[in-house]
């Protein structure tokens, strides 16, 4: 009796540690981006709400090589699953193939072998034709508004180019200008500020020096839309003159908005693709099925709405 009561109990300890004690590694491109940031730290606090999660984060410093290694020293570890925040898209299939056995979950960015996961491994994101789409046919109706339906002339800021996110909010603002009602947009110029406040001020410092007339300004995000807006204010120009456009609503942007110099934003859900990466993973180590693809809604940010997501981001 002693000895299958023993046997029960050591049965239920297993049973109980493989249930309830799993760990979690995460990878992320770059620690010293805001918006990341925003996300890294919701994951944090979310994973403390987790009966029996550890969790820990690491730092790739936009090195695909370093994060390659990381992928590798969680699955040495013995982590039960791992969350990646690409640094190149382009790179998903050695990514991929670092995990192995382990259960993946790429969050935020979107890898180039999206299509061909493997079932322990997920994307969860929010569609990036969304964003650039959203925000660039706003610009396109406020300039029909303000009357300048005719012709208007402007600059795209891209991010990093090996970002999939970037190429896709770029095409998505061509795309959108390709449109009948929003043909009478022309872009002077566009290049890549690499997601940088201080990169996108210099770069529209340097697009002012041209002496050209402009009506828009389109960022890939908030950071570089920011830094097109200083840079535009340090020269004197009256924001009320120009319409800029970006994705993200971090609070900085909502604050700029607030401020009268901002028009248009695109909230990105970092709660709900944090919380969503997570909760996918623990699935995964279950599993569970979990689609291949979670997609979080994009949601249009104006001056009419900002109140809305103040506490969001």
């Amino acid at each position: 009796m002693k000895k299958t009561l023993f046997a029960a109990t050591a049965l239920v300890s297993v049973l109980g540690t493989s249930a309830f004690s799993q760990e979690i590694g995460a990878t992320f491109s770059r620690f010293d981006d805001n918006w990341l940031t925003v996300l890294r730290n919701g994951m944090a606090e979310y994973a403390e709400t987790i009966d029996g999660l550890t969790y820990q984060q690491e730092d790739a410093t936009d090195d695909l090589a370093k994060q390659i290694d990381q992928v590798k020293n969680f699955v040495a570890q013995g982590v039960d699953a791992i969350i990646v925040n690409i640094v190149d898209t382009s790179a998903g299939a050695a990514v991929s193939a670092a995990a192995g056995d382990t259960p993946l979950v790429y969050v935020n960015r979107e890898p180039d072998n999206v299509n061909e996961l493997p079932p322990t491994q997920a994307f969860v994101a929010s569609n990036e034709i969304e964003s650039g789409t959203l925000s660039a046919f706003e610009i396109c109706k406020n300039l029909r508004a303000e009357g300048k339906g005719s012709a208007a002339r402007g600059y795209l800021m891209n991010g990093q180019l090996s970002n999939q996110a970037a190429v896709q909010r770029s095409k998505d603002v061509h795309d959108v200008i390709g449109m009948d009602m929003c043909n009478f947009m022309t872009i002077i110029d566009e290049q890549t500020a690499n997601w940088s406040r201080d990169e996108a001020q210099d770069l529209m410092t340097n697009w002012l020096s041209s002496g050209e007339p402009f009506d828009f300004v389109l960022a890939n995000n908030d950071e570089m839309a920011i830094g097109a807006i200083q840079a535009m204010k340090a020269a004197g120009i009256d924001m009320a003159d120009v319409q800029v456009g970006g994705v993200d609503a971090s609070q900085d942007a909502l604050l700029s908005m607030a401020g009268g110099d901002y028009d248009v934003t695109v909230f990105q859900d970092s709660v709900g693709q944090g919380t969503g990466s997570i909760d996918a993973a623990l699935k995964l180590v279950a599993g569970e099925k979990v689609d291949p693809k979670v997609y979080i809604p994009f949601v249009l940010v104006t001056p009419a709405n900002m109140a809305d997501f103040l506490d969001k981001n």
